[in-house]
């Protein structure tokens, strides 16, 4: 059985079928990855969830921003914002059906045999992989629920607390590990999540250092697979994998084949196709 992983695909479904259409994907024998946001400023963000609900259990998808976006929209919480294509989701006949589906993906996926771990933006330095699975499923109990979801996507947005306590409790401990999951990038001197820098690590100041570049980081050594950061682009480190390569902005998207690598980043195979601009 093949693992494959791909970039954001923010509703661009054309270039995903073609990737999987390049690899010969065959869902009865191979297993797909999706390191989350799955919709929303693309084309067809209909469309992709379609076909993933449609390749069933040959699919793993992991909750991005964009993604828990979308379901606190679907629940009041937010309006639709001028850059959002979240519209056909919403209005879709089998639109419940969808965003059941949706509130069902996890925020982590590990696969202990190949040594791989899946998530949409990274892990908290001070996270090893099995607090990372303990947190994310404090999360995924909540979403899951559809009776105590509401209430979660009421408290959901907000960049605090900005830093890691494990005496961190209730909707502050959820919050943050919502936002380390889905929207970090950097982390200050101090420790602090950053949510203003977005830019590539060339160009961020000193005072900031990406998630993955931590000294000491808890899960060093643990490889991860990630997107979220298109300015970051698709790139391979000593224990990560990024596949963001910006398909939405008219860039590629990027296929990634982890099988076989025995958790070395460096021996991945990668496909790319463009995105139409």
């Amino acid at each position: 059985m093949a693992l494959y992983a791909v970039g954001d695909l923010q509703g661009c479904l054309d270039p995903l079928e073609r990737l999987l259409a390049r690899v010969r994907f065959d869902p009865t024998r191979d297993h797909l990855w999706l390191v989350g946001d799955l919709v929303n400023r693309g084309p067809d963000s209909l469309g992709c969830l379609r076909r993933l609900m449609d390749l069933g259990p040959a699919v793993t998808a992991v909750l991005g921003n964009h993604d828990l976006h979308l379901l606190a929209t679907a629940h009041g919480v937010r309006t639709p914002g001028r850059k959002d294509t979240l519209r056909p989701v919403l209005d879709a006949p089998d639109a419940a059906e969808i965003l059941e589906w949706l509130a069902q993906r996890p925020l982590l996926q590990r696969d202990a045999a190949r040594g791989w771990t899946l998530v949409h933006a990274g892990l908290p330095p001070a996270w090893d992989p099995d607090r990372a699975a303990q947190e994310a499923q404090r999360v995924e109990t909540e979403l899951r629920d559809p009776t105590r979801r509401q209430a979660l996507f009421e408290v959901m947005y907000g960049n605090e607390p900005t830093r890691w306590d494990p005496d961190l409790d209730g909707y502050d401990r959820l919050r943050y590990t919502i936002n380390a999951f889905t929207r970090m990038r950097y982390i200050t001197a101090s420790g602090d999540l950053e949510f203003a820098g977005n830019g590539p690590p060339e160009d961020a100041p000193a005072t900031l250092t990406p998630w993955f570049r931590v000294p000491g980081r808890a899960a060093a050594g643990h490889p991860i697979v990630f997107g979220h950061w298109a300015a970051l682009g698709h790139r391979v480190g000593p224990d990560w994998l990024a596949l963001d390569s910006g398909c939405v902005w008219g860039n590629c998207m990027t296929l990634a084949r982890l099988d076989h690598t025995d958790g070395d980043p460096a021996r991945v195979t990668t496909w790319q196709t463009p995105c139409p601009a």
